[in-house]
């Protein structure tokens, strides 16, 4: 039935030359069974109805006759990858270029006809290849720059203009042209566009508008260090930062403004990537301090998680400012419950790629205790050396802690340490060593036994309030309390869950910079 379908439907075509409505009605059935069937638009190829459809958008004399054969031609062509490959040739991309060129060509026709070429560079180097070689990229460039007029920029809500409408599909051609697969001499060829994009997100923060510039932006910086030093170079990372920090005190994390806050963290890091140490730009916007109030909001999904943790692991990866920011702002306790509530493998590594950089800089830092290396004012040097002292007897702790877990190891079983151990002795006698724990909880000797008894991962969660038990970097603990506290926290149980630890990954002295690593090694880190 389709096969005979489309067969008079190629004949009405033929026939009703002189009938540009029934020519319409026709097409609009066409591209209606075509549309997500390959097999439909194969057999359409093999009749002639591509090609025909081909010749009638340039040789019709009809406005809305083109504009339809242009929008066939596109569905056929996202449906078949054989339809694809017929039409992908410098010949079809020159048709493509007139129809963009000419004057009596309306907006509609010219965004049927981007439509084309955007199906034709989808995941097809060659079209890559061809939409470059024809110049038809810097067409698509200069109509990225003019389309929209100051007016039109300053949208609200779902925008139905069919200039923005145009616009729209052009940035959606122009990362198709730039990515997958990534194609460096066409991003070479759209960061010409940089200072133009730079200057919208400057005067504009519409979703409308900041949606689509990200997506370009982020695609063309990918994985090209030549892309994102010029980008860096004409004030692009400085311009996303601040549109972030207007994002986060405007929106008040609304829920739309959350998502495209999201957005602009993807895209900053997609330009630090592969430089991290361009991300000492973004201390003086306090970057980090905003991307971490993103991250406690309630409703973001796993995948926008992993996107904000990697940014705030980019940022700290090399840049002092930034890792201070991070610990200064509760950074380490938030990554850490992440590593331990989270199941997403993914996530547990960008958590992991964080700690990592905090106990690079934590080191770093006990030895420059009396460097004031952020030149502070003189009324807050001295709060900064006090947290710095809080930082040094926190690590101290947390060595003694490890010290005592690998002496407890030694005497158990490496099988039976991969669980809670139990002892099996009365009842009696377990309830008295219940009754012990309540009548004086805060005993260290008391503590001190039960962990020759029970092993887990320590320092992680507490049993009773079910909170991380770091203690804050600004504000010093008792020194009595503290090991009170440390002893109680090594000794704990984990109920809610059931995370082994090995001393040695513990222990370790240094960390690959690489956040891809198991998930045995995520959690003992």
């Amino acid at each position: 039935d389709m096969k005979t379908d489309l067969n008079l439907l190629l004949e009405c075509l033929k026939y009703q030359m002189d009938c540009p409505l029934s020519q319409k009605e026709a097409l609009i059935t066409i591209y209606s069974i075509c549309q997500q069937n390959s097999e439909a638009s194969e057999y359409f190829r093999e009749i002639g109805g591509l090609m025909f459809i081909n010749d009638l958008a340039k040789s019709s004399v009809h406005c809305i006759v083109k504009e339809a054969a242009l929008f066939t031609l596109g569905i056929i062509i996202e449906s078949n990858v054989y339809c694809q490959q017929t039409l992908c040739t410098s010949a079809f991309f020159e048709d493509l270029i007139l129809f963009l060129l000419k004057k009596d060509s309306g907006v509609n026709l010219k965004r049927m006809s981007v439509y084309v070429i955007l199906v034709l560079v989808s995941n097809n180097k060659n079209g890559q290849t061809y939409v470059r070689d024809t110049g038809c990229i810097s067409l698509l460039l200069q109509l990225f720059r003019t389309t929209l007029s100051t007016s039109e920029k300053n949208l609200s809500g779902e925008n139905t203009d069919p200039c923005y409408q145009l616009w729209s599909s052009v940035c959606s051609t122009l990362c198709a042209c730039v990515n997958n697969p990534q194609n460096e001499d066409n991003q070479n060829i759209c960061s010409s566009v940089f200072p133009c994009a730079r200057e919208w997100l400057e005067s504009c923060t519409e979703p409308e508008i900041v949606r689509p510039i990200c997506s370009f932006l982020g695609l063309t910086v990918a994985n090209n260090s030549y892309v994102q030093k010029y980008f860096v170079s004409i004030g692009g990372l400085d311009t996303l930062a601040k549109v972030l920090l207007k994002l986060m005190h405007d929106s008040c994390l609304s829920h739309s403004g959350m998502k495209l806050a999201v957005i602009v963290t993807k895209t900053l890091d997609a330009c630090i990537a592969n430089n991290s140490a361009m991300g000492v730009i973004l201390a003086k916007y306090h970057t980090v301090a905003e991307l971490l109030k993103l991250l406690s909001n309630e409703t973001l999904s796993t995948g926008e998680k992993v996107s904000i943790i990697l940014t705030i692991g980019h940022c700290t990866e090399v840049c002092e400012e930034n890792q201070c920011e991070l610990l200064q702002n509760n950074g380490l306790p938030l990554m850490i419950q992440v590593l331990t509530e989270s199941q997403d493998e993914e996530l547990i590594k960008a958590a992991t790629f964080v700690l990592q950089n905090c106990k690079q800089m934590t080191e770093q830092l006990s030895l420059k205790l009396y460097d004031n290396s952020l030149k502070v004012t003189n009324a807050e040097e001295l709060d900064v050396q006090v947290r710095k002292r809080c930082l040094q007897d926190y690590w101290k702790k947390a060595k003694e802690i490890l010290h005592r877990i690998k002496s407890i190891e030694k005497e158990h079983d490496e099988e039976r340490v991969q669980g809670e151990i139990f002892v099996d002795e009365s009842s009696v006698a377990n309830s008295e060593v219940l009754k012990s724990y309540e009548v004086n909880p805060a005993d260290p000797k008391m503590y001190t036994e039960r962990a020759h008894k029970e092993v887990s991962c320590p320092w992680l969660t507490s049993k009773s309030n079910n909170q991380v038990l770091v203690p804050s970097v600004t504000s010093a603990p008792q020194k009595d309390e503290t090991v009170n506290a440390m002893d109680a926290a090594s000794t704990s149980q984990t109920e809610q869950r059931n995370i082994p630890c090995s001393v040695t990954e513990l222990q370790a002295d240094s960390a690959p910079q690489s956040y891809s690593v198991n998930g045995k090694t995520a959690c003992g880190k």
